[in-house]
C-alpha cells in the first residue's frame, strides 16, 4: 500500500509538472468537492470524517499547492468563462451543504490565501436547529455526547432493525471507525423520515450544525464566496415524485433568492443523484448548470447539468500529489 502511494503522488507530481500534463490542462477547469473544514486535523484523520472533512493544517497546505500550481479562480469562470486566457489551469473550491464550519473554519484560510469558493446550502438547515442525520447519528455512535447517548442510540437502532455491527465495539479506533463508516454508509438508502426520527433520538448540539442567514450574508459580501442550492432538505432527488421534486427544487431556489444578493445558476445535487427526470427539472428551474459527483476535467462540451468534481479529503488535502494523480486519471480521454 505504501508503495502504491508512494507511486501515485510520484506520477501526479510529474504529471503536473511535465509538458504533456501541462499541455492537456491547458485551458481546462477542476472543479473539487469539499463538505466541512473542522478544528483539528486529529479528529479529520479518523476514517469515518476524512471522507467529509478536512482539518485546518491540510487545508493550508492544499489552498498554498493549489496556487501553486493552478489558477484559482470562481466557479462561473470555469463555467462561463471571459476573454482573458491564461496557460495555467483553473480550478474552482465548491463546498456542500452549508456547514457552520465554513464559516468559523475555513474562511480565514480562504480569505487569507485569496481563494474563492462556492457554498451550496441544504436550505431547510440554514439559520435552524435542524440537523444532518450523518453528523448526528456518527458522533452520537461514536460516544462523542458520551456513552448512555451512544447506548439510547444503539438501542433504537436495534428496535427499528438497524441493528450496530459488534465490532463498533473494537478497542482498536481505526477499525471502530471504519465499521462505523460502512455502518452509515449503509443508513443513506433509509427513507428520509426515517433518518430523520433516528436524528431525533440524538443529544441537541450546543451549537447548530449549520451556517445562519446572518452568516451567508457576510461570507457574499466579502466577495470572496457566492452561494448556490443543494436541496432544501437534502432529500435524494431520484427518490422523490413529481411533486416532491418541484416543491423541493422550488423551496431550495427561493430561499437563495431571499437570502443572498446574487446566487449562483447553478444547482448542486444531494448526495451527486440525478437521472434524466432530475436534470430536466432542474433546467425548468432556471438551472443552466448542476453539479454532480462524477469525476473527470470540465472542458465546456460534457452534459452542463452534470458537471464533475473531484472530491477532496483529509488524505488528499495533506497530500495533494494524490488529488493531482486523480486529475491525471480523469483527464484521459
Amino acid at each position: 500500500m505504501v508503495i502504491k502511494q508512494l507511486i501515485k503522488r510520484t506520477s501526479g507530481w510529474l504529471y503536473l509538472n511535465s509538458a504533456v500534463g501541462r499541455s492537456q490542462l491547458q485551458g481546462a477547469g477542476v472543479i473539487l468537492m469539499l463538505h466541512r473544514v473542522l478544528a483539528s486535523d486529529h479528529t479529520a484523520n479518523l476514517p469515518h470524517r476524512n471522507e467529509l472533512c478536512v482539518g485546518p493544517k491540510a487545508f493550508e497546505h492544499l489552498l498554498i499547492w493549489l496556487r501553486r500550481h493552478f489558477d484559482c479562480v470562481p466557479l462561473m469562470d470555469i463555467l462561463q468563462p471571459g476573454t482573458l486566457r491564461s496557460d495555467r489551469p483553473k480550478v474552482a473550491l465548491t463546498f456542500d451543504d452549508g456547514w457552520r464550519d465554513n464559516a468559523v473554519n475555513a474562511f480565514a484560510l480562504l480569505q487569507k490565501h485569496q481563494v474563492p469558493a462556492s457554498i451550496f446550502l441544504s436550505t431547510d438547515f440554514i439559520g435552524s436547529r435542524q440537523r444532518f442525520w450523518w453528523e448526528s447519528l456518527g458522533e452520537t455512535l461514536w460516544e462523542s455526547h458520551g456513552e448512555q447517548a451512544r447506548r439510547h442510540l444503539i438501542e433504537c437502532l436495534y428496535k427499528r432493525g438497524h441493528p450496530v455491527p459488534v465490532l463498533m465495539d473494537d478497542l482498536d479506533e481505526n477499525r471502530r471507525s471504519v465499521t462505523l463508516l460502512h455502518y452509515l454508509q449503509s443508513l443513506k438508502s433509509l427513507d428520509a423520515r426515517e433518518l430523520s426520527r433516528l436524528t431525533d433520538e440524538c443529544p441537541q448540539e450546543s451549537m447548530p450544525q449549520a451556517l445562519d442567514w446572518q452568516q451567508v450574508r457576510a461570507l457574499e459580501s466579502s466577495g470572496l464566496v457566492r452561494f448556490g442550492p443543494h436541496g432544501a432538505s437534502h432529500a435524494i432527488l431520484t427518490s422523490l415524485d413529481d411533486q416532491r421534486l418541484d416543491e423541493e427544487l422550488s423551496r431550495s431556489r427561493d430561499a437563495l433568492l431571499n437570502g443572498c444578493n446574487r446566487p449562483l445558476p447553478v444547482y448542486c445535487y444531494p448526495n451527486g443523484d440525478h437521472d434524466a427526470r432530475v436534470r430536466r427539472q432542474v433546467a425548468a428551474h432556471d438551472f443552466p448548470f448542476a453539479l454532480g459527483t462524477g469525476t473527470g476535467i470540465y472542458r465546456g462540451n460534457s452534459d452542463p447539468l452534470a458537471l464533475p468534481r473531484f472530491g477532496v479529503s483529509q488524505r488528499t488535502a495533506r497530500n495533494p500529489e494524490l488529488l493531482s494523480w486523480r486529475i491525471f486519471r480523469g483527464g484521459q480521454p
